[in-house]
């Protein structure tokens, strides 16, 4: 049994508020395995008060981006060796499989360290322009604040380090938030923080439910808040921050799809459909759980697609086998066992899976990978974010139909084309309302580019210099000459 009694608090351990504790339960085992102190609303005043301390009259703010920078490349270097034991905390958590968890969740936050320390190395903390009236403009990028970082329990360290970091080369200070059901990784990152010997005050680390991250984001002493998950809680946490006109940044759900074009190869297609849409077990934003195949080949397309999910490997994620575990809670395995009993009752072609416990399987918080063909666009199963390993085949008649189908939800957030012809596939790109794309692969996620999603899918981009500019305000200094 895994035991922390002590929270992260302006950079030092420190005794909670309460006595009461999180459980940390194993989706494949459904037994407790560790316990951690579950921080109160106290926990959060004093860990905003630091925040703000640090941030007004502390040294980080104020110190040349290049010390920033430095100390962002200490933090990456502590970080990497402790990519193994991660991995296995993040497994132990989520049920994702440990080959995912060393390929993501652990080597993943690395890249973004170091990309954002070479991005903000090379970033223009200051410009000067040309007025308008003659006379020289400077324009002074300047930290937002204090930053409350909300990010939820499916890439939880990739999340947290692409918030993180971003903010703290900025100038900001940040309390994190994780998700309570995977507070282990926060605080190995919490350890990794503390070793790299950031200014006291600088950052907190709380993981917590949605009623600790209400009273985080209401706080009226935190400048900006940056948050990840459901599009409904985004609708909450946009509420809150608007009606005290505090900066907001989301990163929502999303239903994306995957557009195959007639001359893709089903081969291809059936494997890069098995990373763009099942990764992470269908959990997560940017997954394409919607293959829209033409009529003219759809038959092939839809059986290379069933054999793929027929084939996958379900079973204990900590065996390097495993392509897919359970879900991270029974709460998410019940929700997406719902939504298979839907798509049955709208009348879609179950193909592969359905309910009831995979195969060589007698406990934990597991469904069968699902395959659903036949269905309209309208169906609930095609419109709404299951976050499982459930795909839809929905069949288009041209190009054009194709597009309007997979603009044909409330989100924006990812997609992809498939075809050997890279211009037709660039087109058809640039023409579907998301904030990601892929051709010929599921969106690669470039710690260099921006992301984020239109529509219900969120508002602001996170990665790339765009994601530093999230945490930046601009000021215009102009300069006349004396007399």
């Amino acid at each position: 049994m895994r035991e922390q009694g002590r929270l992260f608090v302006g950079g030092e351990w420190v005794a909670p508020s309460t006595d009461r504790v999180i459980e940390v339960v194993s989706p494949h085992s459904e037994q407790v395995f560790a316990r951690v102190a579950a921080p109160d609303v106290e926990d959060v005043d004093r860990a905003v008060a630091a925040a703000r301390q640090a941030f007004d009259k502390g040294s980080w703010p104020r110190l040349d981006p290049s010390e920033r920078v430095a100390s962002v490349r200490r933090l990456a270097g502590l970080y990497a060796p402790r990519r193994e034991e991660l991995a296995r905390v993040v497994t132990a958590e989520t049920g994702t499989p440990i080959t995912f968890s060393r390929s993501v969740h652990a080597e993943l936050p690395l890249a973004v360290m170091r990309a954002f320390a070479d991005i903000a190395e090379g970033y223009p903390w200051e410009e000067n322009r040309p007025g308008f009236y003659g006379r020289d403009i400077i324009l002074q990028k300047m930290p937002v604040g204090v930053i409350a970082a909300i990010v939820p329990w499916n890439m939880p360290v990739l999340l947290a380090v692409m918030k993180l970091v971003p903010a703290l080369l900025a100038g900001c200070s940040v309390v994190l938030k994780p998700s309570s059901e995977t507070p282990l990784d926060a605080y190995l990152l919490a350890e990794v923080l503390e070793e790299a010997g950031l200014p006291p005050g600088l950052v907190s680390v709380l993981p917590g439910d949605r009623d600790l991250g209400r009273y985080l984001v209401s706080h009226p002493e935190v400048d900006k808040v940056s948050f990840t998950g459901s599009t409904e809680a985004g609708w909450q946490v946009a509420t809150a921050c608007g009606t005290e006109l505090k900066r907001v940044s989301l990163d929502l759900g999303g239903k994306s799809a995957a557009v195959v074009l007639e001359d893709a190869d089903p081969a291809a297609v059936a494997a890069g459909v098995k990373v763009a849409g099942l990764m992470n077990g269908g959990q997560a934003c940017a997954a394409q759980t919607r293959v829209l195949l033409p009529r003219s080949r759809y038959g092939e397309f839809a059986d290379a697609l069933a054999s793929m999910v027929e084939s996958l490997v379900v079973g204990d994620p900590a065996d390097p086998a495993t392509e897919v575990g359970p879900l991270v809670t029974e709460r998410q395995r019940d929700r997406v066992l719902d939504h298979i009993e839907r798509g049955l009752k709208e009348g879609a072609r179950l193909v592969v899976g359905g309910t009831g416990l995979p195969d060589g399987v007698d406990r934990g918080w597991y469904v069968r990978p699902t395959l659903f063909r036949d269905v309209d666009s309208d169906m609930r199963i095609a419109q709404e974010e299951i976050f499982g390993p459930v795909l839809t085949l929905i069949p288009y008649r041209d190009e054009e139909e194709a597009i309007r189908i997979a603009d044909d939800t409330q989100y924006g957030l990812s997609g992809s084309v498939w075809t050997p012809d890279v211009q037709r596939g660039l087109s058809v790109a640039r023409r579907v309302r998301s904030g990601t794309f892929g051709v010929n692969q599921a969106y690669s996620m470039d710690p260099a580019a921006p992301f984020g999603g239109m529509k219900d899918s969120g508002m602001g981009r996170e990665l790339g210099p765009e994601g530093i500019e999230e945490y930046l305000d601009v000021k215009s200094i102009s300069v006349a000459p004396p007399d």
